[in-house]
């Protein structure tokens, strides 16, 4: 069985996982098992390199805010503002402290110096403004798309007025209040001005939907896309502060659908501007539904992965990692009959696995799933091999 493994076991490079794929994806998605790791983080900055210098890559999109990433993306194509502030600024989710994030961040500006707008690499967040706890006021959003279409479009054509929406949204700590994750009742997102909201942004939307050509003329294409991605957010984060309001038992997996459907549609926008690498955790980025436990019981849902797997096929490919240890969160080496532990006899530190092969290779019935000591560490599914392209195995991530 040892020797059958090692058969699917490449070099982690960016030609050994194209070569696992029918053609070049549009969209190359590297997930992790957990967060804020230098190990995983140095293995994707190295791979994310080779994809952007030797395959064309031209963007690169993180699990976090997708409004705060605007300006990531203007440091490291305009070098706007310096390295510290938008990694302060920047992220979300404390993404912004880590070090492997700072390297790239760093590597994009220094890679873009001096090259044609058209060959520079870009930066994206893919997430809603969203933290476990709390979502953002739609405030920024709603005021952002309403002023691009102010600019340029017959006021009378425009739900409403600037006065209008400001006095619908009120005070932004009713948006942001933490106790409505846990209290559907502490939530505004079903109150009257919520409701008016979710229509007058879905007019707002409408609009620029409909005169896109007259858009197009009078603005640059980047003014619009980002016009775009203030119409997403606002009608995303409307959506997602209603479901907060929900009693129902479906409340969380609304929620956590929700979300994945804000990150599925940004990721879909920015393939249509050309080829995204993309990074975030396995669970985000896998092909099959997602489940978590949470105090309200097990809640499934379809990642994001699923959702834009299924409109784009094979210009979709997933990747994910595994951990053998993590010695500094209590995650040991792994029980010889899961899959972490039949790679960690192989002895490698980091290894490419064609997961597919691998899965055949095993058989049926497939290895233990392994179980975590740590809430922060996702150990990966073997039912899940079959349906990810590839599998980075990294042997050891530890600190200092």
């Amino acid at each position: 069985m040892a020797t059958d493994i090692k058969d699917t076991v490449h070099a982690v490079e960016a030609e050994s996982v194209l070569r696992l794929l029918p053609a070049r994806p549009r969209m190359l998605a590297l997930g992790e098992p957990t967060h804020g790791e230098d190990r995983l983080l140095d293995v994707r900055n190295a791979l994310f390199r080779q994809l952007v210098e030797q395959e064309g890559y031209r963007t690169i999109a993180l699990e976090t805010d997708c409004l705060a990433g605007r300006l990531v993306d203007d440091h490291v194509t305009a070098g706007t503002g310096t390295l510290d502030e938008v990694m302060e600024r920047g992220f979300s989710h404390e993404w912004g402290a880590f070090a492997g994030n700072r390297e790239l961040v760093r590597w994009m500006r220094a890679y873009n110096e001096g090259r044609p707008a058209s060959e520079r690499v870009r930066f994206a967040g893919f997430d809603g403004p969203l933290e476990i706890t709390a979502a953002a006021s739609p405030r920024e959003a709603l005021v952002a798309v309403h002023g691009y279409l102010a600019a340029r479009v017959d006021a009378e054509l425009l739900p409403c007025d600037t006065e209008t929406l400001d006095r619908l949204l009120g005070a932004d700590d009713r948006w942001t209040e933490p106790t409505a994750m846990m209290d559907p009742a502490r939530s505004v997102g079903r109150s009257e001005e919520a409701d008016r909201l979710r229509l007058l942004a879905d007019d707002l939307v409408a609009l620029l939907d409909a005169q896109t050509p007259h858009l197009l003329a009078t603005s640059s294409r980047e003014e619009w896309d980002r016009a775009r991605l203030h119409g997403r957010t606002a009608t995303g984060l409307l959506r997602y502060h209603h479901a907060m309001a929900d009693p129902s038992a479906t409340r969380m997996t609304r929620l956590c659908a929700l979300r994945d459907l804000m990150m599925a549609e940004n990721l879909l926008a920015l393939a249509a501007r050309g080829p995204v690498l993309v990074y975030a955790q396995n669970s985000h980025l896998q092909r099959v539904k997602s489940s978590m436990r949470m105090w309200q019981g097990r809640v499934e849902w379809w990642s994001a992965g699923a959702l834009v797997s299924a409109r784009l096929g094979e210009e979709y490919a997933f990747v994910a990692t595994a951990l053998g240890t993590l010695p500094h969160q209590g995650v040991d080496a792994p029980p010889p009959d899961t899959v972490e532990g039949l790679l960690y006899a192989l002895g490698e530190d980091l290894v490419l696995v064609d997961a597919p092969r691998l899965a055949t290779t095993l058989g049926d019935p497939l290895p233990t799933p392994r179980v975590s000591p740590w809430f922060g560490y996702a150990p990966l599914d073997p039912t899940h091999l079959a349906t990810t392209d590839g599998l980075v195995f990294v042997k050891h991530a530890r600190r200092g």
